[in-house]
C-alpha cells in the first residue's frame, strides 16, 4: 500500500526570495512567523542559523509566505512601518532576545549606539556583548540591527554590509545625504 504525504504548509518551513533595491532577500516562515530575513548573499550564514536551531530541515519554496514578502516590499517601496508590527521569533539566548528586543523599540529614522541599549539593559559594560549579539540577528530590516551605530556617531559593521545599512539609514532618514 502506497500512503500519500501531506505537507501541512502552515507548519511548514516556508521560503521565498525577495528582489530589493539593495539586493535579493532570503524570507523564511513558519506558523505565520518570520523566522529568518537576510541578504541572500549570505547563504552559508542562513543555513547555519537554521540547522543550529531547527536541525536538518527541508525549506518549501512559496510566493510570499503569509503575506510577509509583501510587507517587506512595501517596506522598500516607502511604507516604513509596515514592519513594526510583525511577529517574529529569531531564537537566541535569553541575552540576545533582550538586545533584540530592544533593537526593535528603536524608532524608524533614529539611531543608538551599543552602549545605550547596554544601558538599558542595565550594564554599560555590555557593549560589547550587545555588538556580538546585533551582529547575530537572523531578522535583518524587521530586527532593525542596522540602526545601531557606533557611540561617536560612526558606522559599524553590519552583516549585510555598510553599503546597505547606509541605503536602510538614508531610506528611513535617520541620515540625510
Amino acid at each position: 500500500m502506497r500512503s500519500l504525504q501531506y505537507v501541512d504548509e502552515m507548519h511548514a518551513f516556508l521560503h521565498d526570495k525577495i528582489e530589493t533595491p539593495i539586493g535579493s532577500m532570503d524570507l523564511i516562515a513558519r506558523d505565520g512567523v518570520l523566522l529568518l530575513l537576510e541578504f541572500s548573499d549570505a547563504t552559508d550564514r542562513v543555513a547555519r542559523e537554521m540547522k543550529a536551531r531547527f536541525g536538518t530541515i527541508t525549506l518549501e519554496r512559496h510566493d510570499n509566505p503569509f503575506g510577509l514578502s509583501d510587507i517587506v516590499r512595501r517596506y522598500f517601496a516607502g511604507e516604513l512601518h509596515v514592519i513594526d508590527d510583525l511577529q517574529t521569533d529569531a531564537g537566541g539566548t535569553e541575552f540576545e532576545q533582550q538586545v533584540w528586543a530592544e533593537l526593535r523599540r528603536i524608532p524608524c529614522g533614529q539611531t543608538v549606539s551599543y552602549g545605550s541599549i547596554a544601558r538599558k539593559l542595565g550594564d554599560l559594560q555590555l557593549s560589547r556583548a550587545v555588538g556580538t549579539a546585533n551582529g547575530k540577528n537572523p531578522i535583518a530590516i524587521v530586527v532593525p540591527c542596522h540602526r545601531v551605530i557606533g557611540a561617536d556617531g560612526s558606522m559599524t559593521g553590519y552583516g549585510g554590509g555598510l553599503r546597505r545599512k547606509e541605503w536602510l539609514l538614508r531610506h528611513e532618514g535617520a541620515l540625510l545625504l
